[in-house]
């Protein structure tokens, strides 16, 4: 009978403690099979159909966030998207964002320059919500130390005064319970926690569209794509489709089969499993007199004065992150306790 250990070791043979997701997620077996089959394919002039890929990938990433496959587009950066998002504005148009926030995520609002932009604490961005706020910008969880949002707070204020969300997902799809229909606009990356190559991005749009702009649509962007290669687009497609940007074909090749596997497993049962080991590690870093950065219910971990050792640790074949000046260490399903014991072993010696 297969559990959620023995389809994990089936896909993965780390050949370190890995603990480093925040910053790239492990490739999953199947991930890696369906990349070289592509890539063979390529070079060998056979013919493949990775647009069917990239469909697959749309339609699986819209099911983890619970949302229609019709309202996501498929990219390659967030940056792109927020930048869509900061070009759909009024001038004047006033935007709340997150002290310390991504720069994906805020970067494009604060270079329009006639934007109002406001930046809180991550606990005030809800109370810091007012009338004539045009738009609140916030990640789901934090890249730095793994603080998580408190989207409903934000969404309830942001309703209240007539203001659309815009969430960065990148740190949270693939563990987090996301609900996208509860916002209007939801990106993330895949190659973090849901595990794909480089290259998969996705946006959540709502039902009308949200009054964006597809300011960079290629022939990808038509309603009947094959018929859009020449000249000006006739027909837009009519879905999220529109801000399609012309897809890394390869990396869509082997993300659909990542992102099947994340389904396969439930988010749930990921969760579940991160937070558990997340939870080991905090109170081991207490027992060793280190406090770390508060992030309840968040697989990243922040530890304060332990930034410099990460050099040390990636030696010790501990692979992790130094970030804001701190150690950051991710907690995902390749991960067991052996992992976090051993860390925290070198950590103590």
């Amino acid at each position: 009978m297969e559990t959620f250990e023995s389809r994990v070791r089936a896909e993965f043979a780390p050949k370190s403690t890995y603990l480093n997701t925040a910053s790239c997620g492990l490739l999953p077996g199947r991930t890696v099979e369906a990349l070289r089959v592509a890539v063979e394919a390529a070079a060998g002039g056979r013919p493949t159909d990775m647009f069917a890929d990239v469909e697959a990938a749309r339609a699986s990433f819209a099911r983890l966030v619970r949302v229609p496959a019709h309202r996501v587009a498929a990219g390659a950066s967030v940056a792109v998207y927020s930048g869509v998002v900061a070009a759909s504005l009024p001038e004047g148009a006033e935007v709340v964002t997150a002290e310390g926030d991504f720069s994906s995520v805020v970067n494009p609002f604060h270079l329009r320059g006639d934007l109002k932009v406001r930046t809180v604490p991550l606990e005030e961005v809800a109370e810091a919500v007012r009338p004539g706020t045009a738009l609140v910008a916030v990640s789901a969880a934090q890249s730095a130390d793994g603080r998580i949002a408190d989207l409903p707070a934000v969404r309830a204020a942001a309703r209240a005064h007539g203001a659309r969300t815009y969430i960065d997902a990148s740190q949270a799809a693939g563990w987090l319970d996301l609900d996208a229909d509860a916002h209007d606009y939801v990106a993330a990356v895949a190659f973090k926690w849901l595990m794909c190559p480089r290259g998969v991005t996705f946006l959540v749009v709502p039902e009308d569209l949200g009054g964006l702009r597809p300011l960079f649509a290629g022939w990808v962007a038509g309603e009947r794509p094959w018929d859009s290669c020449y000249g000006p687009i006739a027909e837009l497609a009519h879905s999220a489709r529109r801000f399609d940007e012309s897809p890394a074909l390869f990396s869509y090749a082997g993300g659909r089969r990542s992102l099947e596997l994340v389904e396969e497993l439930g988010v749930s049962a990921v969760r579940a499993h991160d937070l558990a080991l997340a939870d080991r590690f905090r109170a081991g870093l207490r027992s060793l007199g280190h406090e770390p950065v508060p992030a309840p219910g968040s697989p990243i971990v922040s530890v304060p004065g332990l930034g410099d050792r990460q050099g040390e640790l990636s030696s010790a074949g501990l692979e992790l992150s130094a970030r804001a000046g701190r150690l950051r260490a991710a907690f995902h399903l390749y991960n067991t306790e052996a992992d976090v014991d051993r860390l925290l072993d070198v950590l103590a010696g």
